[in-house]
């Protein structure tokens, strides 16, 4: 993944056409006027909060602080979700949106490598802990909807399993099945759409790494993402057309910010390789609150069967598992109106009496 976003980002950012800033400087005003909230009850505040005795940026955004609470976990690991703020404009008429950039990733990035501290998935999800915390007393309410995506769906699972008392429900999307190293139908796809396609070299890199990634570099398993996704069509398209103009036209990233947001991806992928050795259904499949998996029904980075084969394992009081159409990996930010759509008709529902409003 980081590495096609790094390849077409280099090529954007070291751009000398006027034409094309200009465009830029135009789409990002646009999208700063779209991000404006000015409703009565309606909130819009961000900096940075002590977490796990770092300086974390937490941004909170919403029309109606009667609304739910959500907490993003952000995928990556480093990529905040920051950037997609304009394309999921809509989700924050429904909730109050709290997007956080832990450490190694976004605005707490800027403090650079050495500002981050420990590295490891047990530090963030212990930085997420303390998030939630600083949300339920910030914002007075007693527990928050978790929705995590890709890498963040790591993290996300073990603080749903393991606290139930502060979530009152679990969003997974663009969700991680990782089984301990042994789910590789991903692998084996690529392996074969490389062959297919008579891609001699790129093959012989994939099959020499082997599917175990308990064995590979930090260097091949951004190799590995960057050829699952620019070996098919939908994703590569994905990538274009969704990733790589949310960094361009951010309203809230400077050229120096998308730079940094880039460096805080590469400082932070050793994480990934951390996450190779988790077991989802070791950790436990029984859930104390409402469970619900919406994958993108095209996604090869992180398949829907493998996602669904999780679902069906789980035990939880309610849940959902719901395609969606026409998406790849970043399905929620792909179609945002689908995403939303069922996180009113089948999240919402399960976590709040309230009548449904759009």
């Amino acid at each position: 993944m980081l590495g096609i976003i790094l390849a077409a980002s280099a090529t954007v950012l070291a751009a000398p056409a006027t034409g094309l800033l200009g465009y830029r400087r135009l789409k990002r005003t646009a999208n700063a006027k779209r991000l404006r909230i000015t409703t009565p009850n309606g909130i819009d505040e961000s900096g940075f909060v002590r977490i796990g005795g770092i300086d974390q940026w937490v941004s909170i955004r919403g029309e109606d602080l009667r609304n739910p609470v959500i907490l993003e976990i952000l995928g990556g690991p480093g990529a905040s979700n920051l950037v997609f703020i304009p394309r999921t404009r809509t989700w924050e008429r429904h909730f109050t949106i709290v997007r956080w950039d832990m450490r190694g990733a976004g605005n707490t990035f800027a403090a650079g490598p050495a500002g981050q501290g420990e590295m490891s998935l047990d530090r963030l999800y212990r930085d997420a802990l303390e998030v939630t915390e600083h949300v339920r007393t910030r914002l007075g309410v007693g527990k928050v909807l978790l929705v995590a995506n890709s890498f963040g769906t790591v993290l996300g699972l073990r603080l749903a399993r393991n606290h139930p008392e502060l979530y009152s429900a679990y969003v997974g999307t663009d969700q991680n099945v990782i089984a301990g190293g042994q789910e590789r139908s991903a692998y084996h796809a690529l392996v074969t759409r490389l062959r297919q396609a008579g891609k001699k070299k790129e093959l012989a890199t994939v099959t020499a790494m082997g599917a175990d990634k308990s064995q590979w570099s930090v260097k091949q398993l951004s190799e590995y993402n960057k050829l699952v996704l620019t070996t098919d069509p939908l994703s590569y398209d994905t990538m274009k057309t969704v990733v790589i103009r949310s960094l361009w036209f951010s309203p809230l990233h400077t050229l120096r910010g998308l730079r940094a947001y880039l460096q805080a991806m590469t400082f932070s992928e050793p994480l990934a390789l951390e996450a190779v050795a988790v077991d989802e259904r070791a950790e436990g499949t029984m859930f104390q609150l409402p469970f619900f998996i919406f994958q993108g029904d095209g996604d090869v980075l992180t398949p829907p069967e493998p996602a669904k084969r999780l679902f069906d394992d789980v035990t939880a009081p309610v849940k959902d598992f719901s395609l969606i159409r026409n998406a790849s990996h970043f399905a929620s930010f792909r179609h945002p109106d689908q995403f939303l759509d069922l996180m009113l008709t089948r999240v919402r529902p399960a976590i709040t009496s309230e009548p449904l409003t759009r």
